[in-house]
């Protein structure tokens, strides 16, 4: 009887803990759909780059697939580079995966945060195709208020990290 006890007590706080990881995944995915909408904003990279620092950036958040997904477009003047980012809920944790111009998908998963954060980081979880100039690595969006927020972009190329920071306005 003791038995069949401990095992209902873990099975209870096994659903429990399950449901809590659904809510905050939905509830970081709500913050980010929430960013719907066109953004403009500088961009600053370190270590510096001269033909990217200070660069106009438009970044374009849609909701898509029935509210499931939400696809992020980040296009830069004078840039040719595109990438789009899709996010998406994929049980209980909150998932990206970045076809970036370096012609590979690398995927993250957010990281749990703090109560009432504005910010949502992901980490690097795996990656696809052709790594011969690098992968996205990590990124950090952080929600201001509903007319700005910043985004952070870990780009690794071997061992070295290169960090893209860019703060957005809504401009639509």
């Amino acid at each position: 009887m003791k038995s069949i006890r401990i095992a209902l007590s873990i099975l209870v706080m096994s659903i429990c803990s399950a449901a809590f990881a659904q809510q905050e995944a939905q509830k970081s995915f709500e913050r980010l759909k929430a960013l719907a909408g066109t953004w403009e904003g500088r961009m600053t990279v370190h270590p510096p780059s001269p033909e990217i620092d200070g660069t106009l950036t438009t970044v374009t958040l849609r909701v898509t697939s029935m509210g499931n997904t939400l696809m992020h477009e980040m296009t830069g003047v004078g840039r040719p580079d595109d990438p789009i980012t899709m996010f998406y809920r994929d049980g209980d944790r909150l998932e990206l995966t970045h076809y970036c111009d370096a012609n590979n998908r690398p995927r993250m998963v957010a990281k749990k945060s703090p109560d009432d954060s504005k910010k949502i980081e992901f980490e690097f979880l795996d990656v696809t195709g052709n790594m011969q100039y690098g992968h996205m690595h990590g990124a950090v969006f952080t929600i201001v208020d509903e007319d700005h927020h910043t985004e952070d972009w870990t780009f690794m190329r071997g061992d070295k990290p290169f960090h893209a920071h860019v703060e957005l306005r809504r401009k639509k």
